[in-house]
Order: C-alpha cells, then sequence, then structure tokens
C-alpha cells in the first residue's frame, strides 16, 4: 500500500489515500473526507510503482 496526497478536485482541500500497488490500472470512486463529494480515482502504477495520477470531479 502507498499513502498518495493529493488535492481534492470540489473543496481544493488536500487530502490522503491508501492506494494498492498490486494492481497496474485502477478506476474506483471515493468519497473525500473533508466534503464527502464523490472522487473518481485513477491511479496507475509499473513495478509497485506509481506513475499517473487522476482525481476527477465526476459531477461535471
Amino acid at each position: 500500500m502507498l499513502e498518495h496526497f493529493f488535492q481534492c478536485p470540489y473543496c481544493w482541500e488536500e487530502i490522503s489515500m491508501l492506494l494498492d500497488t498490486s494492481v497496474s490500472n485502477q478506476t474506483y470512486v471515493e468519497d473525500c473526507e473533508v466534503c464527502c463529494n464523490p472522487i473518481e480515482i485513477h491511479p496507475q502504477f509499473e513495478e509497485n510503482e506509481l506513475i499517473g495520477f487522476e482525481a476527477i470531479d465526476i459531477e461535471q
């Protein structure tokens, strides 16, 4: 597991999330721990190293 910090696309607060490095390409939805809005998360890993990360506002 890898702790990753990023800005919420709704409230712009910095939040942290634990990411599973064993799956190379992931997509899932998590609620912001500050404002509770849903965020679509897209982490990408190569050899257990984070190579890409997107946190998208799904209510656009």
